[in-house]
Formats: C-alpha cells, structure tokens, sequence
C-alpha cells in the first residue's frame, strides 16, 4: 500500500537539513558519529518509506550497516577487511566496494545500497533520502579518513560512469 504523501516533503526537507548538519559538524570536528546520529533519522523513513521487494531489503540492510557502524566506532572496534580477506576491493550487489578497515567499508557498503535504492525506486521520496544517504555516506568516510575518502570518491564515480554507459 502506497505510504502518505502528506507530509512527505516536509519531512524529506527536515531530513535533508538534518544530514547536512551532521555533515558538516561531523567533518568541522572529524567525528564521523554526529554525522551518523543525524543522518540515522533519514535512514529509519527510507526504510519506512520503501514498498518493493528489493527495495526493502536494501533499506532494512542499510540500517543494519549504520547501527553496525554506530557500534563499530563507539567501540572503537578496527578491522582490516584487505588482509582478511586478501583482496583491495570486492564486489557488493554489483557494485565494486573498495576494502580497507571495516570502519570505512561500512559507509561504502552504506553508499552502494543508497545507490541501488536511487536505481530501483520509483517514487521520488526514497529517491531523494537514497541522495541523502549517498552524500551522508561520502562524509562519514571523509570524517573517518580524509585520506580514504579520495580513494573512495574515485571508486564511486567510476561505477557511477559504468552505470550511466
């Protein structure tokens, strides 16, 4: 069943404000964790918004990575995916992730789903909080790792031009 539009806008709006905050108090004090705080309300309507069956999975998926996220840096939990698992970058639904501390995988892995939701929604709310979430996600890496977070960049836009091509 089709979710109210009524506010929908609104909220969006609110959302988009709310994240832009976080990104720039996140990065201003290279604390990735307010910049997740605020971005975890956007997170929580995609999931609410998003009726499809993949679409719903991509976006109860992309929770889980930014609750995981959340406990990751609270615990100050570092893991190296590239030793672990012998390679510089693996292949997420499609999408290539490049590897690294599970710190920064994670807002990747987050950037990947938000993509696959801005591809396979229709409606224009998850599309605007699936944009919301990507830029978030790109933050999040720069207040990790600033040096990461070109590495990160390039990757994304070479898949972004694979998809357009």
């Amino acid at each position: 069943m089709p979710k109210s539009y009524k506010y929908a806008t609104l909220i969006c709006t609110v959302l988009s404000i709310l994240a832009l905050i976080g990104i720039i108090i996140g990065i201003v004090k290279l604390n990735p964790l307010i910049t997740i705080i605020f971005l975890l309300p956007a997170v929580i309507y995609e999931v609410y918004r998003t009726e499809g069956r993949s679409t719903k999975w991509a976006s109860w998926w992309l929770l889980i990575v930014l609750i995981a996220e959340i406990i990751l840096i609270v615990a100050n939990i570092s893991f190296d995916l590239t030793e672990f698992l012998g390679a510089t970058e693996k292949r997420v639904a499609g999408y290539t992730v490049p590897l690294g501390d599970i710190k920064v995988v994670a807002p990747a892995i987050m950037a990947v789903l938000a993509v696959i939701l801005f591809v396979r929604t229709r409606g224009r709310y998850t599309k605007w909080l699936a944009l919301i979430i990507f830029i978030t996600s790109f933050a999040i890496v720069y207040a990790l790792d600033p040096a990461i977070f070109s590495e990160l960049l390039r990757s994304g836009i070479k898949e972004g031009l694979k998809q357009i091509q």
